[in-house]
């Protein structure tokens, strides 16, 4: 029997005044935590901060249309490696040594990204700076189950949560923002300061654990080695795939070969070290790979609408990337009003009814989505930006709890890094088969547009008719130009058809997320008791 499960209510004396000191956090943990959060923020708004201005990045640096895309691809495959990587480090070096080397590499990382003279340059430091920031993390999230009692959760949960889904809604209209008032590269520039007193304040501060320099004796390199195929592999495959025709494609080709052999050493590798590049028996716990397919989920809730909403308003109303990320502001905006709500609900509320209602909120945003028309405006997506403002916070404070809630301190650090992952490769592949659903079903609607508008047809001869007026200040190219405004039409409608599509398909799979609640334990509320066994 465990030390925990000891330590029954019938063992424990009645008196009970010493809690509120055990309960106590000291002020350096504070900040140290404080600190680390803000790290967290930064290396994940990274990952959106530069999609409104790759075009401004583009023409800075002379690169071509496929170069460029590598700006947020490198970053993402790089770090997609080092969030599972990043437990075992914790362990060997310690929080202390592992944020402060995270954050000091990613100031770095982030300030010659900013001096970069060429996409070859922008391509290395980005990578090199998904790589360094990825370790902050999941440190974080682990952190925050090691220094603070469960009584506090219903505090740290939501900043934990707020933190990780605002920083990727939000990054588009930080990076238009700085952007359009300075340069491109501010983007990378306001992470420098930022950063230098992050290093600073988490070196001084944490004290938290020692490193056990002994672990690396042990360190299995072909492990990361695949590792770092399959991974990096499978993020170049759901990047790229859409876009080119996916195995087709040779590049995609070898990436997928590449991924596919790299899984199979690494997982043989995990199931026969002793001590394997990451640990994947927290898996065994029901709590933990539930709240993982939740997360994995949510990641395609997070950034997969974080995507579609942009489509739709760039592609359909002309939205310059200010204007959207005005727009999307509104959901940030719910999550931070949520967080204080769903954290006083998490300490009183089953959380797993709440996770529930999450997703269900999820699901009627989307399904409210579905009905979108060519006309739709901020005024009509209020309703299910709210939704996904305040689902997204009642999601994701319960599957923190839930999943990492339930297991032992002594695992905390290497099953926050698998968590993250989840998450993050949840919206790498929902990016995936979003941009796919939208060509094939852009394709579709296609093709019964063009039977509609066919000559012959009453309704589309008198559009063209009516256009062709419109047109006739241009002499003889009046009809062509006609011709060419009612296919640009045409393709607009069949745009916002597979959007509309591509929203009812997400409703599904929010709703059938309920289902998944049912196999999770009850976790105790976080005012009571850690929950964990």
């Amino acid at each position: 029997m465990s030390t925990a499960a000891a330590a029954s209510p019938s063992t424990i004396p009645a008196p009970a005044a010493p809690a509120p000191a055990v309960e106590r956090v000291p002020l350096g943990h504070i900040i140290a935590f404080a600190a680390m959060v803000f790290g967290m923020f930064m290396a994940i708004l990274d990952i959106q901060i530069v999609s409104a201005s790759l075009a401004e990045i583009q023409a800075g640096l002379g690169a071509s249309a496929d170069e460029i895309s590598w700006v947020q691809t490198a970053y993402l495959i790089a770090e997609v490696i080092m969030i599972p990587l990043s437990g075992l480090l914790s362990r060997a070096f310690s929080t202390r040594i592992l944020f402060t080397a995270s954050a000091a590499g990613f100031t770095l990382m982030s300030l010659m990204c900013a001096m970069s003279s060429s996409i070859g340059e922008m391509i290395v430091w980005r990578a090199l700076q998904g790589f360094v920031g990825g370790a902050m993390i999941p440190t974080v999230f682990a952190t925050s189950f090691t220094i603070f009692p469960p009584s506090k959760r219903s505090i740290v949960s939501p900043l934990i949560g707020m933190v990780a889904t605002m920083a990727p809604t939000i990054g588009p209209t930080v990076g238009g923002y700085l952007t359009d008032l300075f340069s491109w590269h501010w983007l990378f520039l306001v992470n420098v300061p930022a950063g230098l007193i992050i290093t600073a304040t988490v070196w001084r501060y944490i004290d938290f654990d020692k490193p056990e320099f002994s672990i690396l004796k042990h360190f299995d390199w072909w492990g990361l080695g695949a590792m770092a195929l399959f991974l990096g592999g499978l993020e170049y495959v759901l990047e790229e795939g859409p876009g080119h025709d996916w195995f087709r494609d040779e590049a995609v080709l070898i990436a997928g070969i590449a991924c596919g052999g790299g899984a199979i050493v690494f997982f043989w590798r995990a199931f026969t070290r002793e001590l394997p590049i990451v640990d994947l028996s927290a898996f065994a716990n029901r709590n933990f790979w539930t709240g993982c397919l939740a997360s994995f989920v949510m990641g395609i809730g997070l950034y997969g609408l974080t995507y579609v909403y942009p489509v739709y308003l760039s592609r359909v109303r002309g939205f310059s990337a200010l204007m959207i990320g005005e727009t999307m502001f509104l959901t940030g905006a719910c999550m931070f009003l949520a967080a204080p709500i769903v954290g006083r609900l998490s300490t009183r509320v089953d959380l797993r009814l709440m996770m529930a209602i999450g997703f269900l909120g999820f699901a009627a945003g989307t399904w409210q989505a579905s009905y979108v028309t060519k006309d739709w405006t901020f005024g009509e997506l209020i309703v299910p930006q709210v939704l996904r403002g305040f689902s997204l916070m009642m999601c994701m404070v319960p599957i923190n709890n839930l999943t990492l809630g339930t297991l032992p301190l002594t695992r905390i650090k290497n099953a926050a890094g698998l968590y993250n992952l989840t998450r993050n490769l949840g919206g790498a592949v929902g990016l995936a088969l979003i941009n796919q659903l939208i060509n094939d079903r852009t394709d579709l609607h296609l093709q019964r547009l063009r039977d509609s508008v066919a000559w012959g047809r009453f309704r589309a001869e008198e559009t063209l008719a009516a256009l062709t007026l419109q047109f006739q200040s241009l002499g003889s190219d009046a009809e062509a130009a006609a011709l060419k405004q009612m296919a640009a039409i045409v393709r607009r409608e069949a745009l916002v058809m597979a959007l509309g599509d591509v929203f009812t398909v997400l409703t599904v799979l929010f709703v059938s997320m309920v289902l998944l609640v049912l196999l999770m334990r009850r976790a105790k509320p976080a005012g009571t008791g850690s929950g964990g066994h």
